[in-house]
């Protein structure tokens, strides 16, 4: 499909696109996990337009996150946050993200002009990113988190097991606003740790969106599972079409656990499987620019992060 990129995750073919209605159907051909609601041939009004759907999301378990960032802080919490994208398999000044705390308004993921590539061999591109957790073997092993591909990922910055936050099951909420600018895609990702197995390397991708797919009234995003190294799991990947415009503040949601995955956007699920990663996963924030720099007038292009909610399982 043109403009669908596969970026850190090993191809997976041609992507079926979905409306909301769509994806809810597909979704009603896997169990749920416990707690999804069915609302078979039922309607879903957001903001006054009424979109048909069959599934909506859970309501939030009635207990007290285990995790709550609004980024309302004067300063990064670096007892969730590890500021660095897989800083293993590069070095400080490439992994290292670049980020403003904005008040009420979260916090602004950026790319700047002078932000060097995250690695030479993937020139062109950059990214800032915030991660729950990091685990590298040492310098020149394979052993580390997202190893997301067999071509020669290697630890070249040996980065001590910082495990924040990992849950094995759970749920997160995440609001975001993503990017708008020339080449850029904001994405969420759960990631297996790795620390206890190179097996343990599967993927829930909440959500990629890239800035082309966002419109005024709907915006294209790509979301399912990968299964990259784990071979107990199979890559099941949609693009679906949600009817938000989302450089606007919108939240994305996940469930996962024993009894399969759940991924929401805004209320609605967008995509189900029966398949869930069972071991420790990282959360990840990320905001890549793709391909040739811009003008220098074009920077930082932005995306922001305004809140994170997160629950261990079981939920019940």
């Amino acid at each position: 499909m043109p403009g669908v990129r596969a970026l850190g995750c090993p191809e997976y073919g041609q992507l079926q696109v979905l409306s909301v209605a769509e994806a809810a159907v597909l979704a009603e051909s896997h169990h749920p996990p416990t707690g999804v609601r069915h609302r078979a041939g039922g309607r879903f009004e957001q903001n006054g337009a009424v979109t048909d759907a069959s599934d909506l999301f859970p309501d939030e378990p009635a207990r007290m996150p285990d995790v709550e960032d609004d980024f309302s802080s004067p300063s990064l919490r670096h007892d969730l946050w590890v500021a660095d994208y897989l800083p293993h398999w590069t070095t400080p000044e490439r992994s290292r993200a670049r980020y403003e705390l904005a008040g009420a308004a979260g916090l602004r993921l950026l790319i700047e002009e002078d932000q060097p590539d995250w690695r030479e061999e993937d020139a062109p591109l950059r990214v800032s990113n915030l991660q729950t957790g990091v685990f590298s073997g040492p310098v020149g092993s394979e052993r580390g988190t997202h190893r997301h591909r067999p071509d020669g990922l290697t630890v070249r910055t040996e980065t001590p097991e910082r495990l924040l936050w990992a849950p094995s099951s759970g749920r997160i909420d995440v609001t975001v606003s993503a990017s708008v600018d020339e080449g850029c895609m904001l994405a969420a990702w759960l990631v297996g740790a790795e620390n206890l197995s190179p097996r343990h390397s599967g993927e829930i991708c909440v959500f990629e969106i890239d800035a082309s797919a966002i419109g005024r009234t709907e915006t294209r995003a790509r979301t399912g599972l990968k299964a990259h190294g784990d071979d107990a799991l199979v890559t099941e990947m949609v693009e679906v079409v949600v009817p938000v415009d989302a450089s606007l503040p919108h939240t994305w949601s996940v469930i996962w656990g024993p009894e399969g995955t759940v991924i929401g956007c805004e209320g609605v699920v967008v995509a189900r499987s029966p398949q869930a990663p069972d071991y420790p996963l990282v959360l990840m924030l990320d905001l890549f620019e793709i391909g040739p720099r811009s003008t220098a007038g074009a920077y930082p292009k932005t995306a922001s992060i305004h809140a994170v909610r997160g629950w261990d399982g079981p939920l019940q």
